[in-house]
């Protein structure tokens, strides 16, 4: 606590300064995004009207994210402000009470769920509820700029017929699985369990920090074998160790699911996307259950 109030003062004396970090951006709105597919989307529905800062780089996992001094005073100095409440970034929240500009919690515009009593933040993994998110910021963003109103909507809807494609993809590629059980390290992926009648099973819950509690090894060794599970799956982001070594003592393999969170520094240079990535999760799972 004491080390955000002396970030925070020190933010509030490059502002009086005049050290505005986002004071000149060509007439456009600053965006500041917490995590990447909100920065993705941001950026799709702003297009050039808007500059977007996602403040977690590449290959860092979204929930270990610390803010810099520079990442502050550009929380504090946006147009907008776009995040994942519900504890995801921790930091961030903290944060978000110091901007001057507009805020935008994406749990507050859609249906949660809950793990274990608490939030699941991983929306986008929901392409419907995904839309809904891009509806919301072409609002925001359309009443901070109403000129260009006409080009939020457009732009929002030609992102939204993008996420509709993805969804029909799931729901045709989904529809005739052996298995339907996703075996996970952690509690990333229910919105997407649910949206295609899947069921999530995980080693952790919905942070990928969490210790892996013995029993629950056991017990998912024990489910594993039961319900004849072919795969375990593991993230790019987190440390795969203790997945392999479920399913080394499963006699199962593993494969990537990636829950979105953020894109790895190779995905960036290969040009991947939100899009790109949801169907190679979707062709993995298609492998991975036994769909036909």
């Amino acid at each position: 606590m004491m080390r955000m109030i002396l970030t925070l003062t020190l933010v509030a004396g490059l502002l009086a300064a005049g050290c505005r970090p986002g004071a000149e951006r060509d007439g456009r709105l600053s965006v500041v995004a917490s995590a990447y597919p909100l920065a993705e989307a941001a950026e799709r529905v702003g297009g050039r009207l808007v500059d977007v800062r996602d403040l977690t780089p590449p290959g860092v996992e979204p929930h270990d994210l610390e803010l810099a001094p520079d990442d502050l005073a550009e929380i504090v100095d946006a147009d907008l402000v776009v995040y994942v409440g519900a504890g995801f970034q921790p930091a961030v929240e903290d944060a978000v009470g110091q901007a001057e500009g507009r805020t935008l919690d994406v749990l507050s515009v859609v249906p949660t769920l809950r793990v274990g009593g608490a939030i699941d933040p991983h929306v986008w993994l929901d392409p419907e509820r995904f839309a809904d998110v891009v509806r919301a910021l072409a609002e925001a963003l359309a009443e901070m700029d109403p000129a260009h109103r006409a080009t939020y909507r457009q732009n929002a809807d030609a992102y939204v017929d993008e996420l509709r494609a993805i969804d029909e993809a799931y729901r045709a590629g989904l529809a005739s699985c052996r298995s339907r059980l996703l075996v996970v390290s952690h509690a990333a992926f229910g919105y997407l369990a649910e949206a295609y009648g899947l069921r999530q099973e995980a080693i952790t819950g919905l942070s990928p920090e969490s210790e892996p509690d013995p029993a629950r090894l056991a017990e998912l060794r024990d489910l594993v074998r039961a319900e004849g599970v072919t795969t375990l799956f593991t993230e790019e982001l987190v440390s795969p160790a203790v997945a392999r070594a479920l399913a080394e003592e499963a006699g199962v393999r593993t494969a990537v699911l990636s829950p979105l969170e953020n894109l790895t520094p190779q995905e960036v240079e290969a040009g991947e996307d939100y899009g790109s990535i949801m169907r190679r999760n979707l062709r993995t799972l298609e492998v991975a259950l036994g769909c036909s």
